[in-house]
């Protein structure tokens, strides 16, 4: 009986591991998924960035330049 038991308990916890190893296999796979698009999101983001950055030098371009007062070197 005791060793039926012990069958019992071992196959239990073993049900039990293998339920839990499949939970963690979907969290896993869930989270590699939300990787994938968080680094995508990024990504696209990083890029607007850059393109508004552009944006941004090309109006600084085209301000006028201040009347600066004339340096020393520039009278002589």
């Amino acid at each position: 009986m005791a060793h039926s038991d012990t069958i019992d308990q071992i196959t239990e916890r073993v049900d039990h591991l293998l339920l839990r190893h499949e939970e963690l296999q979907r969290t896993n796979a869930l989270l590699a998924q939300q990787v994938q698009v968080l680094t995508l999101e990024r990504d696209q983001l990083k890029s607007r960035l850059a393109a508004a950055r552009a944006r941004v030098d090309a109006l600084i371009e085209r301000l006028p330049v201040p009347n600066a007062p004339a340096s020393p070197e520039a009278s002589a």
